[in-house]
Parts: structure tokens; C-alpha cells; sequence
């Protein structure tokens, strides 16, 4: 049966008196529109979920809902009356929460004293602290955290901290309860216990948001599912009429174009950089893979997958175990200095803040990674520093008005550039990009691409670590596909769409692809 006629079997006879409107909601940050005219009514008694790809509007739109952001366009209503937050304290007072994706939680103070933050009860114009911290114990009861309600936050974990942040949100009775992506941190019984409580919540008549790339969640709760796609509106469904599958394409909806450069067949069998049983305490757990001479391997996944942080705890950037060898022979690589030595070079998602000196002159940010080249003796080269840039400039195709530019003063696509080169000056022989073409335009896209193309010609193994499916698919030779920390499942050949990924990376569920490391 398809997607249509389970929606019209499934559709609702009995029209319900929304208790939150949406009406042709867009959001604008200067000339970029991240949100456009999202029209939605939220039922009471009803769990709505909002789904879509990274970069979506799905968060947008929940701080716009809750008070955070206000709208560029459209309007809010509430019983029929049009509202207008502009800030979150509004909005709760109205009685909608928001159960942040962040932590947002004061880590000097207790759990009582972030639960009550802001609405302290008193007696006899004291603060009650005994009444807060039996209310608190009870809440977090309810939530199966066992956490002492005096325990200081930054005593907690990171899944105790996020049912924290969930307390305080329940704390108070309210009309609308927002979830943002509340299981990223869980266990497999908070989640459960979390779901029980949404049900409960529907039960009083409360109506529910649920943010959630987790397809296997939204399929257990939601009544309804709005589907949000580069900032706009997919449409609406019946909960009922939607599989996992049905979720990912919806998500997906995108065919590939000529953004990217025919695919070569330049893969060998020799192995470049072979990783076993990687850890990183928190992020990463029992992780391996091989990425072989003149492949494009890509690493798929949601926020939270552990994707950087698997990399990061590989090349010593942050605590973490592996099992390393490159080009057959074992390494152990302990800091970013020892791997550029050994010829591994990562470029990392954050180039403004750990990439590039953005107050620093363009040569320096250029030679930074490999000084040894440009300063035989005490002091640097400037004119070898500058023929590198030249010839940097030159090939990378580098916009900049005058030579003395910072590099804080170019585009997000000429610093990416920037960076890209910086990385190559140490002629690595595996090279490890993560999110290549964040914040870039598409002319700058495209180019990259091609970059990262030319790499693997020359020999090179290029591991890329993308949120965009369709730059993986249109890019890469496999795609590893993690989930909570672990593979979930990889996919190659005819396997290797984006729907495949969307539902390898958001359902525990799924069997898709061919299921290798190697």
C-alpha cells in the first residue's frame, strides 16, 4: 500500500481545537533563510514528532516555538489567540517547555538548585530548600535517575545530566513539552523509562514535539510525523502510515546531480590505514575499519554517532585505545604532531576554531603543520613560506583581495581551501577530513570535491567524515554508517543511497548494506 493511501486510511474524522498554531513561520539570519513558512497545529493529548536530515530546521523551529528566536515571517497562536515570545521565559509562562539538546545546567550547583534555578520555592520569605529537594528526588524518581538531588551537576554523567535537564522541564504542569533529541545520551532503560513518561504526558491531554533522528523512537510514539527538508515543509503524516523506510526517504527526497566528479576506479587492495577495536571512553566503543590505496571511505552518522570523537581518540587528540597499522607495519600515534610524522593528516570540522589562527597572516596558517620545511635554523623562511603560499593560492584556486589578508578575513569556502592546503603541505599518504564542505557555497562545494577526487588518483587513502548523505554517496567508494557509538552497518555499490544510510544511522533495527569493515 503506498505512503498515500495509508494516510487517507488512517486520517482523522474528528477535527481538535489545536493548542499551538504555526502559520507560515520562517526564519531568516541576514540574507540566509534557515526556516521558511512552516505552517503546523499541535493537538492536545497528541505526540508530534519533527524529523529530518541535520542541518533541517528541526532545532529552529523548536526555539522559535518555545521563545529562544523569534520568527522573520508568520505568526503563533495558542486557544485561537496570536502570541509573540521574544524570550523563553514567556513562553513557559504561556506553558510550553523545552527539553534542550544541550545541556544547559549550572555545573557548580546542585540537581535541587538547577531544578528550581530561576522559581526557588519559599516559607516565610526563606527558600524552602527541604521541600525543593523532596519534590526533586521525586521527579527524578519518576525518571528512574538515582542521583542524590544534592549532588553537584559536574558530579554526574552525561546521560544523568540530560535526565536532569528532562526534571526540570517536567517539573511544572505546561500545555506543549518540546524534546529535542532527549535520548542521544541515554541508556537502553532511560529511554524506555523516557518514552513511558511521554506516553503519560499524552495521557494528561498534554501535547508532545519530538525531535528525534532515532526512526525506531518516532515509530513506537508519534500520532504525527512532520517531515522538514533544507528548511521547509515536506508535510504532515499519520504516524500509523509511515515505516522506517517511508521516514528515510522522505528525509532524503534529493536525486544526485553533477556536483560531483565521476567516480574512478582507483581502489587497490592494499591497506593504508587499518584501525582494531577502537575505544573512546564515552564516544566510541570496540570500533574497526580498514581504508585501502586510492579509496574514498566515508563515515556516516548522526549528531552524537561518535564519528569526530572516533577520530580524535585515533590520532591522540583526545583519550582513547586502538589498535593502529599503516601500510601493513603497526604505529602508535599519540599526539597530532606523531601522526603528521607517520603520514597521517586530519582536517578537522572546526577550521575557525581549531584549524586556522584566523588573526594570523595566510602564510603562517599555511606552514603551521609542517615548520620544519620553512625553518632549518632559528628563524622562518619568508621567502620559501611565500613561495608556498603562491603556489598554494595557485593551486586550491584561493580568493583573497591582497596577500597581507588574515585569514579570518577570507569566505568560509577560501579558509576551507586554506585549510585543505595547510593539511596537504605535509604530503600524508592517508588523509582524514571531517564535514569538507561545512558552511560553504555550492561553487566551493564543487570544488573540494574534486580535490578530495585528486587525492586518491595520486595514491592516497581520503577517509571522509560527512552529515551531508548526499556529499557521501555522490563522493565515496563505502560508507561506514555509526550509531551510538558503534558500526552499525556499511554499504557499497547499488547498497550505497542515501535512504540506506538515513535508516543504518537512525534505526537499531535495520539490516541494510553488506555489513564489512574492510
Amino acid at each position: 500500500m503506498s505512503i498515500a493511501a495509508r494516510i487517507d486510511k488512517d486520517r482523522a474524522v474528528a477535527p481538535v481545537a489545536p493548542v499551538l498554531r504555526a502559520e507560515d513561520v520562517s526564519k531568516q539570519y541576514g540574507t540566509v533563510t534557515v526556516l521558511s513558512d512552516v505552517t503546523l497545529d499541535i493537538l492536545p493529548g497528541e505526540i508530534h514528532a519533527i524529523i529530518g536530515e541535520n542541518g533541517a530546521g528541526k532545532s529552529t523551529f523548536m526555539r522559535l516555538l518555545s521563545g529562544y528566536i523569534e520568527p522573520t515571517e508568520g505568526t503563533l497562536s495558542m486557544a485561537g489567540h496570536q502570541v509573540r515570545f521574544s524570550r523563553p521565559d514567556q513562553a513557559q509562562a504561556a506553558g510550553i517547555a523545552l527539553v534542550h539538546q544541550e545541556i544547559l545546567l549550572a555545573d557548580a550547583l546542585s540537581v535541587t538548585d538547577n531544578l528550581f534555578l530561576g522559581r526557588e520555592l519559599t516559607k516565610g520569605g526563606l527558600v524552602d530548600d527541604a521541600r525543593m529537594r523532596r519534590l526533586a528526588s521525586a521527579k527524578l524518581a519518576e525518571l528512574g535517575c538515582e542521583v542524590p538531588a544534592t549532588t553537584l551537576v559536574r558530579d554526574i554523567s552525561l546521560a544523568d545530566r540530560q535526565l536532569v535537564q528532562i526534571a526540570r522541564a517536567l517539573l511544572d504542569e505546561h500545555r506543549v513539552v518540546i524534546f529535542d533529541e532527549p535520548t542521544a545520551v541515554l541508556t537502553g532503560g532511560e529511554v524506555e523509562r523516557l518514552l513511558a513518561i511521554i506516553f503519560e504526558l499524552k495521557a494528561r491531554g498534554i501535547a508532545v514535539l519530538y525531535i528525534s533522528h532515532r526512526l525506531d523512537e518516532v515509530q513506537r510514539l508519534a500520532d504525527k510525523v512532520t517531515v522538514l527538508r533544507d528548511g521547509k515543509m515536506i508535510g504532515t503524516y499519520p504516524g500509523r502510515a509511515l515505516s522506517q523506510i517511508d521516514m528515510a526517504r522522505l528525509m532524503v527526497g534529493r536525486e544526485l546531480g553533477a556536483l560531483y566528479p565521476q567516480k574512478q576506479p582507483t581502489r587497490t587492495d592494499q591497506p593504508m590505514l587499518s584501525v582494531r577495536n577502537a575505544v573512546v571512553p564515552g564516544f566510541v566503543e570496540d570500533v574497526s575499519f580498514t581504508v585501502h590505496k586510492g579509496e574514498i571511505l566515508g563515515f556516516a552518522g548522526m549528531i552524537g554517532a561518535g564519528r569526530t570523537e572516533l577520530f580524535e581518540g585515533i590520532l591522540g587528540l583526545r583519550p582513547g585505545s586502538s589498535t593502529v597499522e599503516l601500510n601493513g607495519a603497526p604505529i602508535r600515534i599519540r599526539s597530532q604532531r606523531e601522526a603528521i610524522d607517520a603520514g597521517v593528516a586530519y582536517l578537522t570540522e572546526d577550521r575557525k576554531g581549531k584549524g586556522l589562527l584566523l588573526e594570523e597572516r595566510l602564510g603562517p596558517n599555511l606552514t603551521l603543520s609542517a615548520l620544519a620545511n620553512f625553518h632549518p635554523g632559528l628563524v622562518v623562511k619568508r621567502d620559501r613560506e611565500a613561495k608556498a603560499l603562491a603556489q598554494a593560492i595557485s593551486c586550491y584556486d584561493i580568493r583573497l583581495k591582497s596577500l597581507g589578508a588574515r585569514a579570518g578575513q577570507l569566505s568560509g569556502g577560501n579558509q576551507q581551501k586554506l585549510l585543505l592546503a595547510k593539511v596537504l603541505l605535509t604530503d600524508p599518504s592517508v588523509v582524514i577530513i571531517d564535514e569538507p564542505t561545512r558552511g560553504i557555497d555550492i561553487a566551493n562545494k564543487a570544488q573540494i570535491y574534486g580535490f578530495i577526487q585528486d587525492l586518491v588518483t595520486q595514491g592516497k587513502a581520503c577517509i571522509v567524515i560527512s552529515s551531508e548523505m548526499q556529499e557521501l554517496v555522490g563522493m565515496c567508494d563505502r560508507v561506514i554508517v555509526m550509531r551510538e557509538g558503534r558500526i552499525s552497518g556499511e554499504v557499497a555499490g547499488e547498497t550505497m543511497t542515501e535512504s540506506n544510510i538515513a535508516l543504518l544511522a537512525t534505526s537499531s533495527r535495520a539490516q541494510v548494506g553488506q555489513g564489512g569493515t574492510d
